[in-house]
């Protein structure tokens, strides 16, 4: 019965949406009855698929109720009239909640979902329990300058003027630019800020099956999401940590972060377990960006520790 049931929820989301004339991809895994975990992915121009592939029914195993979704306009929600804004983001969370008839949740925001996360718990605390930012992004320009900074000193050590000469291209492109931001992560990929140095053979396991799975072939990517969210967004290069500082008082805030995740520097994890408290922060070593895939079994203990 409950099998059903919740299929019956996954097919309330689609109609609902489908009324608009999009699609708001989401499934969940679990027993409705269990605390829900709603899960945020990156972006502009990612999806849920590895997180919901490899990690999303484990986690529920350890007794939650997870629910994984795409954005608007991102890999399986497709809409080509997607606005790319906060508030479209948060207006379809809203409805996610509504559709599975949840009166609260707790919230992994991963990446760029954690300013998505952050937005959304501001204007809505009160169907918030717990605020779980996952190698999330909270001071975006912190962010850019670390990339740039460490990758020009890299670049120095090894005398490469070519890219020396590409990082003073990028510094003088606007910063509230989409092509300031695809650049900066470019040079971040190309310089492996993203993967762990020596990764598990379980993580190359859980990545191996991803990637042959329908999960892994559902890996869809809309390179107009960045574009569109720069060109709609006003609020497009953002300090989250004044918001998150008074969100503590009203919701349980908690951070975990990859030692070896290179989009983020020492200060900028400082500042983040300084707003959080020592006791709800985190650091796994031998871990870059996906921490649930570089340290799965790590990853889940803590959340289900954190939340039980």
């Amino acid at each position: 019965m409950k099998k059903v049931l919740l299929l019956f929820c996954n097919i309330i989301s689609f109609i609902a949406n489908a009324q608009t004339n999009h699609t708001i991809y989401s499934k969940t895994y679990g027993q409705s009855g269990n605390p829900a975990i709603l899960f945020i992915h990156g972006g502009p121009r990612g999806n849920s698929t590895l997180f919901e592939g490899t990690t999303a029914q484990k986690l529920a195993e350890k007794g939650f109720y997870v629910i994984v979704y795409d954005m608007r306009g991102e890999g399986r929600s497709i809409d080509t009239t997607a606005t790319f804004t906060y508030q479209e983001a948060i207006d379809d969370l809203n409805e996610l909640y509504k559709n599975y008839n949840i009166a609260k949740a707790n919230i992994i925001a991963h990446s760029f979902g954690g300013l998505v996360g952050t937005l959304f718990t501001e204007q809505n605390p009160e169907k918030v329990n717990a605020l779980i930012l996952a190698g999330a992004l909270f001071s975006q320009q912190e962010t850019y300058n670390h990339i740039l900074k460490t990758s020009q000193k890299s670049y120095t050590e090894k005398k490469d003027s070519l890219m020396l000469s590409k990082i003073s291209e990028i510094e003088k492109l606007p910063k509230n630019s989409a092509e300031y931001r695809k650049q900066c992560y470019e040079i971040a990929s190309q310089n492996n800020y993203f993967k762990m140095p020596l990764p598990t053979k379980e993580a190359n396991q859980l990545r191996e099956n991803y990637e042959k799975s329908g999960f892994g072939e559902n890996n869809i990517r809309n390179d107009n999401a960045p574009i569109l969210f720069y060109k709609n967004e006003v609020k497009n290069n953002i300090d989250t940590k004044p918001i998150l500082k008074n969100l503590k008082k009203q919701v349980k805030l908690f951070a975990i972060y990859g030692q070896e995740d290179g989009v983020f520097s020492e200060k900028q994890l400082n500042d983040i377990k300084k707003i959080v408290n020592n006791q709800n922060f985190k650091i796994i070593e031998n871990c870059s960006h996906y921490l649930f895939v570089d340290q799965q079994q790590i990853f889940i203990n803590t959340i289900a520790k954190w939340l039980k």
